[in-house]
């Protein structure tokens, strides 16, 4: 005789049924492992729901295109374990919470509630690094031509190309320096919101990003740019010579840079996420930050890491993601992590 488990979880503004069904005689194991997925799930909230979302349609297309993956097991690995991970986590920190509810706050629960909300940086940085292998998943040929002759039709000239007759050792210095500031923007509006413990703020701010990145990911796997660094590789008259920031870029992209995902900018995707948060929360820090945004969106043509085009695209995914987000962020249990997750 089967035995049936209905669940009512709030989700988009509606009641879900999660049916778990156990025949008799089934492994206990996966008896567990059903209850702690549907747990874990239990505990997500909007960040998880595009997060495992972008996990699942990724894996999706990896079935569909394997014939264009080196290791496309590898890769599934790789999304299962980082699943499982995710739910693991919103499920002990919601477990951990609730014990600090009834019992009082412990160092147990600051340490989950921590990584709680700071897993979605390490995230990011696992599906920036894996779109290294899924630049031709749908397409198998890179399409830097056709930007390049966008840009040489919008502006008259191949900007990367026009900007090294300004270029000296400080000057590009001073860019590199302004180009790194985009890895701050989102740690800056976060930290700020979290020291505040304005817990539907902060999540509203990586629900944008995460919104805003998996659009831009997505438009990546189907049309593949490589970057002016690879494909107009010649047409220089020479490398950017700089000081210390430009040593360190070239440290930073030598070890982290994935070839390809240049259209969009996920640079200024993610900056533009940032400062639409670092607007609506904390006006300030908005006003504060915008010239360094502008900076850095200028910066990424002059370093010859992305096209014009790149950075147009770049503006409009992180402005949906935005958009996308703050729609999300309406929906009954958007945000479950902590008792006062209320609290604005």
């Amino acid at each position: 005789m089967a035995e049936t488990t209905w669940m009512r979880t709030g989700r988009f503004g509606g009641e879900v049924a999660v049916l778990s069904i156990f025949e008799d005689g089934a492994p206990r194991v996966w008896q567990i492992l059903t209850r702690q997925i549907v747990e874990g799930w239990k505990a997500c909230g909007a960040f998880e729901w595009l997060a495992l979302g972008y996990l699942a349609t990724t894996s999706v297309l990896f079935g569909i295109f394997a014939q264009n993956l080196a290791h496309p097991l590898r890769l599934l690995g790789a999304q299962a374990f980082v699943a499982t991970i995710v739910l693991t986590l919103c499920r002990v920190q919601a477990r951990s919470a609730a014990r600090a509810e009834a019992q009082g706050v412990s160092l147990s629960s600051n340490w989950w509630h921590f990584w709680r909300h700071w897993y979605p940086h390490l995230f990011f940085l696992f599906c920036f690094e894996e779109l290294g292998h899924l630049m031709r998943l749908v397409t198998p040929h890179w399409q830097d031509g056709k930007l390049i002759a966008l840009d040489y039709w919008m502006n008259g000239v191949h900007p990367s190309l026009w900007l090294e007759q300004f270029a000296t050792p400080f000057r590009n210095d001073a860019m590199q320096l302004v180009y790194f500031t985009y890895f701050t923007y989102l740690l800056i509006v976060g930290g700020v919101l979290y020291i505040r413990k304005e817990w539907r703020a902060y999540w509203s701010v990586m629900t944008y990003s995460m919104a805003g990145y998996m659009i831009g990911y997505f438009i990546a796997m189907f049309f593949p740019i490589e970057s002016p660094w690879f494909s107009m590789a010649g047409w220089w008259k020479g490398p950017l010579e700089g000081g210390p920031f430009t040593a360190m870029m070239a440290f930073i992209e030598h070890y982290g840079r994935v070839r390809g995902a240049a259209f969009p900018s996920a640079h200024v995707t993610g900056a533009t996420a940032a400062l639409w948060g670092a607007w609506k929360y904390r006006r300030w820090l908005f006003w504060v930050m915008l010239p360094f945004y502008v900076g850095m969106c200028t910066s990424t043509i002059w370093g010859r890491y992305h096209y014009v085009a790149d950075v147009y695209a770049g503006v409009l995914t992180g402005t949906l993601g935005y958009a996308i987000g703050t729609w999300i962020m309406t929906r009954r249990a958007a945000i479950t992590t902590v008792p006062d997750a209320d609290n604005a």
